[in-house]
């Protein structure tokens, strides 16, 4: 062993092992299209309480997955530890919008495409992402299912409720129904014709209705 052997270091030798140029342009890419995804992201949020900090996160799961493809690249030695420390993470937040999960594996694949040097796909493709998600998470079509909730005084008013909306909507199905002396309550899933709402301030006006409210359900929230 002579005395240059003593001082050398396979750490250091590392060192150079990915260019600072490389880093540099990986991360302003990595930022840049991690706040398209915060944008996009924040454009289409429907659920009920908006997470600025899962947005935040979303910039950093994508410079974050770009740092670690680029130690990958760099070492067979190093992928193979990596491979094994990340296994044994466990992830306990719970994901409230299935939406979410997507933006999470959109952030991870542009975090990789960038790091594995494909930066026309990570630009492009995040592009495209965004824009499908952008025209088909914020249409509101007449298709969507809505639910109305209405109050009628008695059986006669229900019954000529029922009959009103069954000529004005294309399908009304009950979900539930609660009754009282003088007072009945019905929840039903309705589909509209068309766009037009006008019908719900006919119905509210009726005799024996006293109130008629429609709003717009997914299976998670209303509103």
């Amino acid at each position: 062993m002579t005395f240059n052997d003593i001082f050398k270091s396979s750490f250091l030798e590392n060192v150079t092992s990915v260019s600072i140029l490389d880093m540099a342009l990986a991360l302003i890419f990595a930022f840049g299209i991690g706040m398209l995804i915060f944008f996009v992201y924040e454009k289409t949020f429907s659920g009920v309480m908006y997470s600025s900090s899962f947005g935040v996160t979303l910039v950093a799961m994508t410079m974050i997955t770009t740092v670690v493809i680029l130690a990958v690249t760099s070492n067979v030695v190093l992928s193979l530890g990596m491979v094994g420390a990340l296994s044994i993470v466990r992830f306990r937040a719970a994901i409230k919008e299935p939406l979410d999960i997507a933006f999470l594996f959109w952030a991870i694949t542009a975090g990789i495409a960038l790091a594995a040097g494909m930066i026309i796909l990570a630009v492009v493709g995040s592009f495209v992402i965004g824009l499908v998600l952008l025209i088909f998470v914020n249409k509101k079509t007449h298709r969507n299912p809505y639910i109305i909730v209405l109050n009628c005084m008695d059986h006669e008013s229900e019954r000529t409720a029922l009959e009103f909306l069954n000529q004005h909507t294309k399908r009304c199905t009950v979900k539930s129904k609660s009754a009282r002396q003088g007072n009945v309550e019905l929840n039903m899933d309705v589909r509209l014709k068309d766009e037009n709402t006008d019908f719900i301030n006919a119905l509210a006006g009726m005799n024996g209705i006293n109130s008629a409210v429609l709003v717009s359900y997914n299976g998670d929230y209303m509103g």
